[in-house]
């Protein structure tokens, strides 16, 4: 998506900082449906519920394509976000209950390689569609695509569901999660206009912190809760999961802040098409990386290899932290690189350390809060990296620095707040050290590709 944000700015006359909440919002959205999405698959059917994310899909996609302004935009990408998570959370709950054993490895496996080819194809799809067909022609495409996936999925899946879950779903904690993180985000990103202490910030993070209570209070009381909070007094699942929530931040933040960057004008001036393959050696060497990690953790441990994930994550995120406005392409190439393969070996071992010493009746209620960690980080780095660049880039524009050097200061600010999470990251290893390691199935690292979209919870049903 980041890679049609300019030409979205373009055509809408939207500004990139108000569009950032097509990123953003997709995220939220996804933090508060993803385990409530399972949860209704679960009780109601997994195939019907499935089906009907398909439909929201190609709603939002026709919503999106259709829009002439910005908000339309933004709000389809909200609507879209609930739609993705619901594929994923019942897509994988219909994988796991219709294969066993080795298959279920195989059809993860290929599960995880097809997003993996959707994420490396998706910049460049969306790059050679803006200048071909316009903006609008991935959405339809990916509409005419999930109405394709309707017919093979009542054909070839059967109807799935939990006979013995209770039918009690927490709605209540799905609306308070997204009043926790919408104003969140709404300070990160207007905090530097508003001004940090202005009443303004100051009320979204109060009612952040409202929310936040209000949400722990009725997790405490409901049947089945979102969050299980007992869940959060296991030291391996806290560490595993803010693990993925900063890998799922960092990598996120990165390819919103040179997705622009690569095509300002007054930087590298590349079309989006170049912009989309300008990106693919860092997609690559996430995909490259996967097969490596199994082998890794096992004569390593869970714990070294996530800490050498982040260290290389550091080390590339420190490289761009000294970025400058005549660097060209190729310098680039090396610090997206390092980052992609750094947190490639993060993706998978946090989410098998995630569920690694809870009890199997534990696993998925573990997975859901990782899958919902993962969309947090999403979220609120892309707002906070947005943040940072667009500040730090007006103040020097605005002290007489050139276009090309106020823009690479942004970029180098944003980097500076990505190199320090992907720091603490490392420190995480103390405690992802302790895990088990073949708690978690070997598809785990098979869907290692597919990571940063979704926790595989391949023991919970």
């Amino acid at each position: 998506m980041s890679i049609l944000l300019p030409a979205i700015s373009e055509d809408t006359g939207t500004s990139l900082d108000t569009l950032q909440w097509a990123i953003t919002g997709y995220s939220l959205v996804g933090a508060a449906v993803i385990v409530t999405a399972g949860a209704l698959g679960d009780v109601f059917g997994r195939r019907l519920v499935f089906l009907g994310g398909l439909g929201l899909f190609i709603a939002s996609c026709v919503l999106i394509a259709l829009s002439a302004g910005g908000a339309g935009v933004i709000a389809g990408r909200a609507i879209q976000g609930a739609a993705g998570a619901t594929i994923l959370a019942c897509g994988m709950s219909l994988l796991s209950v219709s294969t066993s054993g080795a298959g279920r490895v195989r059809a993860v496996t290929l599960w995880g390689g097809a997003s993996a080819v959707g994420a490396a194809a998706g910049p460049l799809v969306g790059g050679v569609l803006v200048d071909g067909t316009g903006w609008q022609g991935l959405f339809w495409i990916d509409a005419a695509i999930a109405l394709a996936c309707v017919p093979v999925t009542l054909k070839g899946v059967a109807e799935s569901r939990d006979p013995e879950r209770s039918r009690s779903i927490d709605f209540a904690g799905t609306v308070l999660i997204a009043a926790v993180l919408a104003p969140a985000l709404l300070a990160l990103s207007e905090g530097a206009e508003w001004g940090w202490t202005s009443a303004a910030v100051l009320g979204c993070f109060a009612l952040t912190l409202a929310a936040g209570v209000a949400f722990v209070v009725v997790e405490r009381r409901v049947e089945t809760p979102l969050v299980d909070m007992r869940l959060l007094k296991d030291r391996v699942l806290i560490g595993a999961t803010i693990a993925i929530l900063l890998s799922a931040g960092v990598i996120n933040g990165l390819m919103y802040l040179v997705s622009l960057y690569f095509q300002n004008p007054a930087t590298l001036a590349l079309s989006p098409l170049e912009a989309g393959l300008a990106t693919l050696p860092a997609t690559v060497g996430l995909i490259l990386v996967t097969p490596l990690v199994p082998r890794a953790v096992q004569r390593l441990g869970i714990g070294p290899v996530i800490a050498l994930g982040f260290a290389a994550a550091t080390g590339g995120c420190v490289m761009l932290v000294f970025v400058q406005g005549d660097w060209r392409y190729g310098a680039f190439v090396l610090p997206l690189v390092l980052m992609a393969v750094g947190l490639g070996l993060v993706n998978g071992p946090a989410s098998s350390a995630s569920t690694s010493t809870v009890s199997a009746d534990d696993v998925g209620a573990a997975s859901g809060i990782s899958n919902m960690a993962r969309y947090i980080g999403a979220a609120a780095f892309t707002a906070a990296v947005a943040t940072v660049n667009a500040t730090v880039g007006a103040s020097r524009s605005s002290a007489g620095e050139a276009a090309a050097d106020a823009l690479a200061a942004g970029l180098s600010g944003a980097c500076l707040l990505l190199a320090i999470a992907s720091g603490a990251g490392m420190l995480l290893c103390v405690v992802a050290v302790r895990a088990r390691r073949r708690r978690a199935g070997p598809g785990a690292y098979g869907a290692a590709a597919a990571a940063h979209a979704h926790t595989v919870p391949l023991e919970s049903r």
